[in-house]
């Protein structure tokens, strides 16, 4: 109680408020436009937040994360195109019960789905916080060595079908960490002679580059387009009806949205298709799927807003991000000297509540907003995309710059900025670059740290949580290995059974 009533008296200051309602409202209208996204929004916000107290940087970019998919049910429900990628699911059955002139109810469902995701989320991450801080203190440099190892894997063998472009990409993630003064040894890595390679490659100027300036430069290569949306009339409370008739739905879709979004590299894309489908096997109505259902519904939009409260516990608890917007905050922590993990817990505990409530806050700011907002996001989707595209490229330059006033870092950032629409053009996968270079990072000074204790390779799986975390690399491993073995058979049992039908007729 007594951490409680602290982190209370931290988020009750004028600035963090403050923080938090621009966060939230202005991550509803980010989520709300096509072709933005949070991602894009936090890149961009990052140097500012630098200049801010930890809680107050921190709020507004929880705010922008926690709100952005709540906006992004919008435009998936009217005019059939996500606001964010993880509304994808959202469309399915919002834009059929639009069609049908049910938009205010489709509207509605989201929003409630949303605010009950969001709030279970919470809720699970207050109620393992006893847990987080007796269980931190034990890990050690070994054991977050392999927990982030364990990280890169998941992230990797999370791209179902490019694992081989998103390993490569990783790599390349932790080799550009490694560029520049080695802090140790005080020698030069990988600068070939340049000097401005010697301070290394920021990863701010990376993220910025990877995620704002190439969405600008995709949205400045494409034809102008603004997109449509009619207004919204209609009761907007008929959507907590609907959750409470479909309860066990929704419950069930926030469960695995917090337990899939503690694990590094799943997210809310598997927690949506997850839940969507239990949704729909253990509906009375499965024909509706796709078609209109409210179960379709809530089953996205529990799943992908429990998502992001999960995501904070790795994060906080061991400082290892599970996806690319909880990298960026992990930055903000290490510009302010604040390191996530056991010490977390024990020495910043009111930081910690603080950002508890700051979440709790946040959705009740947005549900209510929404309630009463929708016609307004109506009109702010109607932005022209190469208007958007400017803006970006505008604010995105300005924000590199004011890192160190440097015109070299926004070269490498624009360099990054078209490697990241390259990747976008070829469809291929952004975050395992940022997470290479976060956990990159954190394993290269975790293992140097535990070398010296170490005398034989089995010493860095001695102690029962680092044997654990080696069997579940060891697990994840021997899994993938099994699903490409089912695949590789498949084939040749379909041919096999053709060929006998074949001889039969």
């Amino acid at each position: 109680m007594e951490n409680l009533l602290a982190g209370a008296e931290m988020l009750m200051r004028w600035d963090v408020m403050l923080a938090l309602f621009i966060g939230s409202i202005g991550g509803v209208v980010i989520g709300a436009i096509p072709g933005v996204g949070p991602a894009v929004a936090i890149a961009i916000l990052l140097p500012a937040t630098f200049s801010l107290d930890p809680i107050v940087g921190l709020t507004m970019l929880l705010g922008i994360y926690g709100s952005s998919m709540y906006g992004g049910a919008i435009p998936a429900v009217l005019i059939n195109t996500p606001g964010t990628a993880v509304n994808a699911l959202t469309s399915y059955d919002g834009f059929p019960m639009t069609k049908k002139g049910e938009a205010h109810r489709a509207v509605s469902i989201a929003y409630s789905a949303s605010f009950w995701g969001g709030i279970f989320g919470i809720l699970c991450l207050i109620l393992l916080s006893p847990v987080l801080a007796w269980v931190a203190p034990m890990f050690g440099s070994r054991e977050i060595f392999l927990a982030a190892l364990l990280g890169i894997f998941l992230v990797i063998l999370a791209h179902r079908g490019q694992i081989m472009a998103a390993g490569m990409l990783a790599m390349f993630g932790i080799f550009l960490q490694t560029v520049g003064l080695d802090a140790v040894t005080y020698t030069q890595r990988y600068t070939f002679g340049f000097s401005f390679l010697s301070s290394g490659i920021n990863l701010i100027v990376v993220v910025l580059g990877l995620f704002a300036l190439s969405q600008a430069f995709f949205l400045l290569t494409k034809p102008d387009s603004t997109p449509d949306a009619k207004p919204v009339s209609g009761r907007m409370s008929v959507g907590i009806k609907e959750l409470l008739r479909n309860k066990r739905v929704a419950t069930v879709a926030a469960s695995f949205g917090v337990i899939l979004g503690m694990i590094p590299g799943t997210g809310e894309f598997t927690a949506q298709f997850m839940s969507y489908t239990y949704a729909q096997k253990t509906s009375k109505t499965p024909e509706l799927f796709g078609n209109g259902s409210p179960e379709g519904l809530i089953a996205s939009e529990a799943a992908n807003n429990a998502v992001p409260a999960a995501a904070m516990i790795p994060l906080l608890a061991l400082g290892i991000p599970g996806e690319a917007l909880t990298a960026m905050m992990l930055s903000v922590f290490y510009v302010h000297n604040v390191i996530p993990g056991p010490q977390l817990f024990q020495n910043n505990i009111d930081l910690v509540y603080g950002l508890y409530l700051a979440l709790i806050l946040l959705n009740v700011i947005v549900f209510v907003f929404l309630l009463f907002s929708t016609n307004l996001m109506t009109k702010i989707i109607r932005v022209p995309t190469r208007f958007l595209g400017v803006m970006i490229l505008v604010l995105s330059f300005v924000g590199v710059y004011s890192l160190r006033n440097s015109l070299t870092d926004c070269m490498i950032a624009a360099a990054f900025g078209v490697l990241g629409l390259i990747l976008k053009r070829l469809n291929l996968p952004i975050v395992p670059i940022i997470l290479g270079m976060v956990l990159g990072g954190i394993m290269e000074v975790k293992l140097r740290s535990a070398m010296p204790r170490l005398k034989t390779p089995l010493d860095m799986i001695d102690r029962p949580i680092a044997f654990i975390l080696f069997l579940m690399i060891l697990l994840v491993i021997a899994m993938h290995i099994r699903t490409l073995f089912r695949e590789y058979r498949a084939p040749a049992t379909n041919a096999d059974h053709d060929i006998h039908d074949t001889q039969q007729r």
